[in-house]
Formats: structure tokens, C-alpha cells, sequence
């Protein structure tokens, strides 16, 4: 093709241009990085490239004059000729003109030159701008047709580093290049998942964060009229999202990560309707409609926690509706406790009489929870059944108890390796994690994050009841989570230069103390004859750590499995990461109290009276241990729910009693009662006291 064509016109030749693939598995989520570093692609031969001479320090030495002298013809000539084709961008930015570059490791491209002429780019005049579009124009309409080769691949991973995207006035020409690269084979993706990797962070982040805001302003955009009609481009997000995916997929692979996970996060996508992505994703995960939830990497761990409580939402209905209907059919008297599981409990006999309930009411777990002390009058509005979790998981993983080993280096909470008969207390510890999710309650357990990468493998219960559970492979990095002093040992053997045999002088075999006697378990069979050597240490270290962090606990594990996918035994799931399922549960440790302070809201009181400024002053200041006290004594937990501070809906109200009394809570209300105290002293004072003394469902 030969001309020129404006975005306009070229974008009325989109419909030939050819369709996303559609690579979606049924209720997976999409993993670009899972290919094995030998896949490759059948690639036709090159062409030839010609010659191009011009380096880094030419191109600025040019761009200098220009700025100077107000002549711009050879800048502009570079700009005309290097975008008019992809031979003629590799030609400019490739090392080696005809090299192959047949590698992942290496693209071959040129990145110091790439960074130079796209940094000048925008500050060149607007006509050079301009050629560069039309030159891209022509060259994807030029381009698309037939097999790919690995210069092409370099120019579509050059392509897209161009800054000249973050402009909407752009939005169709790098939608057209989105989508052709959304398009390419899965061995094609595979290459440059490996090439982004290389990137600066800084660049990395940048691009990013142009394809996060070109789906954001696709979805919202500022003006009814600013971008073509949706109907006409609905492939634009699910083409952004997959090439999004490929930056995932590279942040993924890079030890450390390039960004956090959370900087992939839309927050946008928090106003849309997202059940609707959910049930789409459900109905027809292996067709082409697309669903943000293909790509769970861009929802918030908010949209999440909404679409697994609203998911629950609707067993609970089901279920409630399902214990209606039978009632009514068999024409018998309709209780509305029928409604909720309702747990009924000792404050003395708390853990056999929870185990009890739970084990009795296995049918009712997704039903609204509701508990009952016995003996004590009040309905519970949430705060009981939040001092109910918090004072079992308090009994449960107590040292005394022996259910969990507190791991003192690495500060957490690991799984005894005793055998029993009956692992129904670990079962009971699965269920009271997957209620807390359903009922938006936030615990106070400190499980490593191995733990919970365990807990979403497989992420829903397999059907084949003998299929094994939480055996998720395991690392040193893993081990050295949990078992710090072990996994230093272990890594020593590895790097070892003498002679292992001789000097460690180990074999297949490894002992435990279990309830105080030492047993000897063998990692491979005759174990206990195989010596460890310096070419098998490698296989010793993975099966040991196979055996700590799996096998020897695995009967406790499969338990807490079960238990706790007894309740979310959700499709959501697959969307959740390790960490996110540790945000559900524990909620966040971080406390932000100047952001409570924003979202307080007050009953009796205004923000400017003298004591709702005390309280503020005092709490601010206050050391993070009594600030968490605080949090406790308000809301009957120490940590913040996923949202923030703003979703505890904190409210301080006034009590009309004498200064001499302590405030008091209503935690299920959230919801602090302060006297009219006149001095910071006095608030203080009292407070402290009223916050450090309250176990028990506060003062009322």
C-alpha cells in the first residue's frame, strides 16, 4: 500500500482488519507466563533490512541543532523514514541489521536509541508528530497480513513504547496496534513477555499505566464524542486488557517483581457492573465474550471481596429460600430462624460448643451468621458474632493448645505435624476462615502467605474425593517464610564446596519430635540407605521441603481445606491471588487513623466540639499498640477491612453522664459513646483505661 492515510480514514478499514484471538479457558484465569522457555515459533525467513548507521549520540546531536538553528529537515527525514515500515524500525533500532536474535533473553533491539528518539519525539514540531502517526498507520495496515516473523515482533514491542499514546486524539491508531498484538500466536506472546521484562521500571511502569488509562477513559470517557462510538469498537478494552496481560505476565516472571500486583489494579472498574462481568465469566468462560475476570489481575481486591460477598449473598438467599419452601410445602409452622445459622454457645465450653454447632448446622454454613452467649440477653447486630471469632481464634491458637507451632523468627503461625484420629478441630479452623470471608469479618491470624497459596490449590474442591488438596509446590523462598533457621541450613547444604557426603553425612532420611518423641520419616523409598551426595543435595532439598511444608501436615491441611471451602465454595476464588485471600481474611494490619478521622461520622456531637477534638488529638498521638486497642474496643477487631477506614462506618456519639465515667462501645454498631470530657487529660486518661480493659462484648 502506498500513501498515506488519516486516522479517520483508517480506522473505517478496521473491519478488516482480523479479530482478537480468543484464548480463554473455562474459569481460568489466562497465563501467558506458563509456556516453557524451549516453545517456539515456526518463523518464515527475514527479509533483508537495510543499512542504517545513524547511533544514540548522532541522533541527539541533530535534535540539538535543530532546537537551535530552528531547522528540523534531518530530524524530520529520520522520523519520516524509521516509522514508514517495520523493516525499516528494525533497521533503525535493531543492533545488528540482519542479526537473528532467535532468543527470549535478547531482543536485539537497540533500547538506549528507542528511549532517545521517543524522549525527543514530543518535543519535536507537530508535523513530525503527525508523520510518525501516518507512518505507523500504514505501516500496521501494511503489516497485518500473514505469519509473523521476530522482526516483526521487534517492531510491534518498539511500536508500542510510543509516548505519543497517552493522548485520546491517538486512541484509534494504538487500539489498531493493541489489537494486533492481542492477536499474536501464543509462542509469539511468549517472546515478548520475556523482551517487556527487560524494561526499565520506570518505562515498564509508564506503559502500564497508558494502557490501564486508555481502558479506563474507553469505559468513562470525558466527552461523549472524544472517542468513535463503543458499538463500532467493543474490541478495543478486551485487546488492551490481553496486551495489559502480557505486562502481568512479565511483572510475574521478574524475581523481584517490576511493581507491585497491585499497581495492575483498575479502580475504575469498581463502577461498572461487575456481577455482570462475573456471571458472564461463569456462563461463557471458553467463547469469545469477553469478561474482565479472564484477567483478574486488573480488579481490585475491593471488586473482588464484593463479587465473592455478593456471590455468597445469593447461596445464602438460595439456601434460606430452599429451608422456606420445605417448610411451607410440609405445611409446618415457619420459623425465620430457619434464615440463619444460628450458633448458640458457653463462654466456658467456647471451642467444643462451636465445633458442636458447626459440625451440626454443616448445612446452614451459607446462611447469614448469628450468635447467641447463653445467658446473656442482647441481639446480635453483628458485634457478638465478631467477638465470638475473636475469641476462638484467641483459644485456637494459643501455644497451649498445640493445633499451631508459633514460629518466633518468622513471627507466624504454622501447622503442628502430631497424628491423631480426628482432624475436625483443623476443619473447624477452615470453616470459622471461610465464614469470616462470607460475613465480612476480619481475623487476627498470622499464617504465612504459603499458607494460602496452599488453600487455593486447586482453588475450587476437586470432584473426585480421593484427589489430593494443598500441595502447592514449595521453594526455599517458601520454606524460609516460615522456617527461617531450616531453610539456612538447607541452603548452606546447596552451596556446599567440600564434600557433602563425607562431611554432612546424611541420608534420605529426616526426623521429627512429635508430642516429645522423635520419629524418622524416609523422603524417597529406602531412604534411610541412600546417601545425600553433591549431585543429588538438590532433589534431598526439595523433597525435605515437600515434607515439611506438605506431606507431614497434610492431614491437618486437608481438613482446614475442606473446611474452609465448605463455605466459599465459589467460582470467585479463581480470581483471588495468595495475597488478596490474605486481605479477605486477616483484613490489613496497616491502621490509618487520620483517615477514620475523615469518614467519622457523629451523634450528639460535631467535629469542632472540645471533646471530639480532644479525642482526636489523644488518638493520634497515641502509640500504634493502643491505637489497635482502640480499633478493638470500637469495631470487636484490631485491623481494617478491605475498602479502608472509610467501610467501618466509625461513629462517636455522646453520652449524658458524668466525666467520672469510661466510654463505652457498641461494636456492633462500630460505634464509640464518649462522656462530655473537658480536658485532653482527662479523655485521655479514661480512655486508656476503658480500651485496655475490654474483653467481652464492651461495657453493654
Amino acid at each position: 500500500m502506498t500513501g498515506t492515510l488519516t486516522s479517520t480514514q483508517w480506522f473505517r478499514h478496521g473491519r478488516e482488519l482480523p479479530p482478537i484471538c480468543s484464548d480463554v479457558r473455562q474459569k481460568q484465569r489466562l497465563s501467558i507466563d506458563t509456556l516453557p522457555p524451549e516453545v517456539k515459533a515456526p518463523f518464515p525467513s527475514d527479509p533483508i533490512i537495510p543499512l542504517r548507521t545513524k547511533t544514540t549520540k548522532e541522533f541527539q546531536e541533530d535534535m540539538e541543532r535543530a532546537v537551535q538553528s530552528g531547522d528540523w529537515r534531518e530530524v524530520r527525514e529520520f522520523y519520516l523514514t524509521t516509522f514508514d515500515s517495520f523493516i525499516e524500525i528494525n533497521a533503525a533500532f535493531k543492533r545488528e541489521a540482519n542479526g537473528s536474535f532467535n532468543t527470549i533473553d535478547d531482543s536485539g533491539v537497540n533500547a538506549k536509541f528507542v528511549n532517545a528518539v521517543y524522549d525527543a519525539l514530543l518535543s519535536t514540531p507537530q508535523d513530525i508528530q503527525k508523520s510518525v502517526l501516518k507512518g505507523i498507520i500504514n505501516s500496521l495496515l501494511r503489516e497485518w497480513k500473514g505469519p509473523r516473523t521476530k522482526d516483526d515482533l521487534r517492531a510491534y514491542f518498539i511500536l508500542v513504547q510510543n509516548p505519543q499514546y497517552s493522548s485520546t486524539s491517538t486512541y484509534v491508531i494504538y487500539a489498531h496496534l493493541l489489537r494486533q498484538i492481542a492477536a499474536l500466536s501464543e509462542a509469539d506472546h511468549h517472546f515478548l513477555v520475556h523482551w517487556l521484562k527487560k524494561l526499565s521500571a520506570r518505562r515498564f511502569r509508564q506503559l502500564v499505566e497508558r494502557l490501564l488509562q486508555f481502558i479506563s477513559t474507553r469505559l468513562f470517557p470525558a466527552e461523549p464524542d472524544e472517542l468513535p462510538p463503543l458499538a463500532k469498537c467493543s474490541w478495543w478494552i478486551p485487546s488492551a486488557t490481553k496486551v495489559l496481560g502480557l505486562f502481568n505476565a512479565a511483572n510475574s516472571v521478574s524475581s523481584p517483581p517490576i511493581m507491585p500486583f497491585t499497581d495492575f489494579y483498575n479502580i475504575t472498574l469498581e463502577h461498572i457492573d461487575f456481577m455482570e462481568e462475573y456471571r458472564t465469566w461463569q456462563n461463557y468462560g471458553n467463547s469469545n465474550r469477553f469478561s474482565f475476570c479472564q484477567f483478574p489481575f486488573i480488579l481490585s481486591t475491593v471488586v473482588k471481596k464484593a463479587i465473592i460477598q455478593k456471590d455468597s449473598e445469593q447461596q445464602m438467599i438460595s439456601q434460606a429460600r430452599q429451608s422456606l419452601v420445605s417448610k411451607v410445602s410440609r405445611r409446618q409452622r415457619v420459623d425465620m430462624n430457619l434464615l440463619f445459622l444460628n450458633i448458640k454457645v458457653r463462654r466456658a465450653q467456647l471451642l467444643s460448643d462451636s465445633l458442636d454447632e458447626l459440625t451440626r448446622k454443616r448445612c446452614d454454613l451459607k446462611k447469614k451468621l448469628r450468635v447467641t452467649f447463653v445467658g446473656e440477653a442482647g441481639l446480635d447486630m453483628g458485634g457478638l458474632t465478631k467477638e465470638w471469632f475473636l475469641l476462638l481464634v484467641r483459644q485456637i491458637f494459643h501455644t497451649d493448645y498445640g493445633m499451631f507451632t508459633y514460629m518466633k523468627d518468622s513471627r507466624c503461625h504454622w501447622f503442628s505435624s502430631w497424628k491423631c484420629d480426628n482432624y475436625s478441630e483443623f476443619q473447624l479452623v477452615g470453616t470459622l476462615m471461610g465464614l469470616a470471608v462470607y460475613n465480612s469479618i476480619a481475623l487476627d491470624i498470622h499464617f504465612p502467605l504459603y499458607c494460602y497459596r496452599k488453600l487455593l490449590t486447586p482453588p475450587t474442591v476437586p470432584c473426585d474425593q480421593n484427589a489430593l488438596v494443598g500441595m502447592a509446590t514449595a521453594t526455599l523462598d517458601d520454606l524460609q517464610q516460615i522456617m527461617p533457621e531450616m531453610a539456612h541450613g538447607l541452603g548452606e547444604l546447596l552451596s556446599y564446596e567440600g564434600n557433602v557426603e563425607e562431611d554432612f553425612y546424611l541420608t534420605f532420611q529426616v526426623f521429627q519430635e512429635e508430642m516429645g518423641v522423635v520419629k524418622s520419616y524416609n523422603l524417597k523409598p529406602g531412604g534411610d540407605r541412600i546417601p545425600v551426595t553433591k549431585q543429588n543435595r538438590k532433589e534431598y532439598v526439595q523433597l525435605y521441603i515437600d515434607f515439611l511444608l506438605n506431606k507431614s501436615i497434610y492431614k491437618q491441611f486437608a481438613a482446614f481445606y475442606h473446611g474452609f471451602h465448605s463455605v466459599c465454595a465459589s467460582d470467585a476464588l479463581m480470581l483471588l491471588r495468595p495475597e488478596e485471600v490474605e486481605m479477605l481474611v486477616c483484613g490489613s494490619p496497616e491502621l490509618d487513623m487520620s483517615a477514620l478521622q475523615k469518614a467519622a461520622q457523629y451523634e450528639g456531637y460535631s467535629k469542632t466540639d472540645t471533646t471530639v477534638r480532644c479525642f482526636w488529638d489523644v488518638v493520634l498521638a497515641f502509640p500504634l499498640e493502643l491505637q489497635k486497642k482502640l480499633l478493638h474496643f470500637a469495631t470487636g477487631s484490631d485491623r481494617v477491612p478491605v475498602g479502608g477506614m472509610a467501610d467501618l462506618n466509625f461513629k462517636i456519639s455522646k453520652i449524658d453522664v458524668p466525666t467520672d465515667w469510661l466510654p463505652i462501645s457498641h461494636t456492633c454498631f462500630n460505634q464509640i459513646c464518649l462522656p462530655p470530657y473537658r480536658t485532653r487529660k482527662e479523655l485521655k486518661h479514661k480512655l486508656t483505661i476503658a480500651i485496655s480493659n475490654a474483653e467481652g462484648f464492651g461495657l453493654e
